[in-house]
């Protein structure tokens, strides 16, 4: 198999090694398409390692073809069209999973879209309505709106009937209002916190969704409604604030941090069982979809990582593994 490997000096760069072998409950996948993640990024950096047991080749998420199905494994046979959500891994040409975090790729879906699913809606849909506990009705505050995470929260508040508000850079926000976004604020030039009371009519927001962290603290606590809650999924604006923890008391306000990767397989079966029950005929007839920034060859995941870096792209990035004819 080829796979991307971190160089000593920080490059990335293809190597070869022996093909896995899937052992029981497990799949061998062909990849054809491996989705691009933040936590990559980080994990290239040294600042996310993954979780014990975990492969050290960088991707959380793949699409390809059944390749090989391991002894007890039901339901799944050679040939079939696969995505699977990954603790690691997912940057190589062949993958070895436990096939509970596996799902078939919507039908009328390619590799490529496939391969940009699983990620970002478990995300959103893991932290708004579990974690978040979002009922109907109430209001949402989206951060990095744009992201593919963001993409996904959009839509899926739009389909439950919860009106949602955007944070994204200015250029971003037609498409954050097109995903059924309410309202958007620019994050350099807007001014966030008057937007948002507006937005409720003064009574705060009942979820916000925040991969920023320290930076955008204290406007998300004053943001929240009385009962309010804080779902923080990452530190891209810093990790260390200071808390007014009157604030949190007096509004009765819930913070909850939440990763998904270092989750169980069976955990996450149990998450990508109910998304699939739900959310699978949706993508079938394009009411959702996964927000596609742009597909990259394997042989410039680089240029990929240097896409997401710079905080343009809008959705998902993914790499391509050779030939995707079938559902490319």
């Amino acid at each position: 198999m080829r796979f991307v490997n971190v160089d000593a000096d920080g490059g990335l760069s293809l190597q070869t090694a022996p093909d896995p072998k899937p052992g029981p409950g497990e799949l061998l996948i062909d990849v054809r398409a491996s989705g691009v993640n933040r936590a990559d990024l980080m994990q290239r950096a040294g600042l996310y390692p993954p979780p014990p047991g975990a492969s050290l080749v960088l991707g959380l998420e793949c699409a390809g073809l059944v390749l090989a199905v391991g002894e007890g494994v039901l339901g799944w046979k050679v040939g079939d069209r696969v995505c699977a959500l990954l603790a690691g891994g997912g940057y190589a040409s062949r993958v070895v999973c436990d096939a509970r975090v596996c799902l078939p790729i919507p039908d009328g879906l390619s590799f490529v879209e496939g391969a940009a699913i699983l990620e970002v809606f478990a995300t959103a849909w893991l932290n708004l309505k579990e974690e978040g506990a979002l009922r109907p009705g109430e209001r949402v505050l989206i951060w990095a709106a744009a992201s593919g995470v963001g993409t996904a929260a959009l839509q899926l508040c739009a389909r439950w009937g919860n009106p949602a508000w955007a944070v994204a850079s200015g250029p971003k926000l037609p498409t954050c209002l097109s995903l059924g976004a309410v309202g958007a604020t620019d994050r350099q030039a807007g001014d966030v916190a008057a937007d948002l009371r507006v937005f409720s009519q003064g009574q705060g927001v009942d979820v916000i969704l925040d991969p920023v962290g320290a930076s955008a603290l204290d406007l998300n606590l004053r943001a929240l409604a009385a009962g309010g809650r804080l779902v923080l999924i990452g530190l891209m604006g810093g990790r260390e604030a200071n808390i007014d923890l009157g604030r949190v008391l007096m509004k009765r306000l819930r913070i909850q941090g939440s990763t998904l990767r270092a989750r169980s397989a069976a955990e996450k079966g149990r998450l990508l069982a109910a998304m699939q029950a739900d959310l699978w005929p949706s993508f079938v007839d394009g009411s959702l979809r996964p927000i596609l920034d742009r597909a990259v060859p394997v042989e410039r995941a680089e240029t990929a990582h240097t896409r997401m870096a710079s905080d343009q792209s809008v959705g998902k990035i993914v790499l391509t593994w050779g030939d995707t004819v079938g559902g490319a």
